[in-house]
């Protein structure tokens, strides 16, 4: 394998992308974004909702509050944010 290749293969490692809602966008070059799942009640099996809230960095500070966005996984840039914007899909 060329040194070429072997880059290319670091740089295309599959990382998590979600998609969901922008909660705050107060904060600079930060997001808090809420993700729902729906998942089946333990006991119950009753579909029922769960958010997770995720902090994102948003470089240029593009997404405002209500939009709908996709992030990825990515090394930790601070205490709590692990994520960063990829899109903003639509309000």
């Amino acid at each position: 394998m060329s040194e070429a290749n072997i880059a290319t293969e670091v740089v295309n490692k599959s990382r998590k992308e979600l998609v969901g809602v922008v909660s705050s966008a107060k904060m600079n070059k930060t997001l808090v974004v809420l993700v729902e799942r729906r998942v089946p009640h333990a006991q119950f099996k009753k579909i029922v909702r769960r958010t997770s809230k995720f902090y994102a960095h948003d470089e240029s500070e593009t997404a405002k509050e209500g939009d709908n966005v996709r992030i990825r996984e990515t090394r930790p840039l601070s205490k709590l944010k692990r994520w960063e914007l990829v899109e903003v899909l639509a309000k």
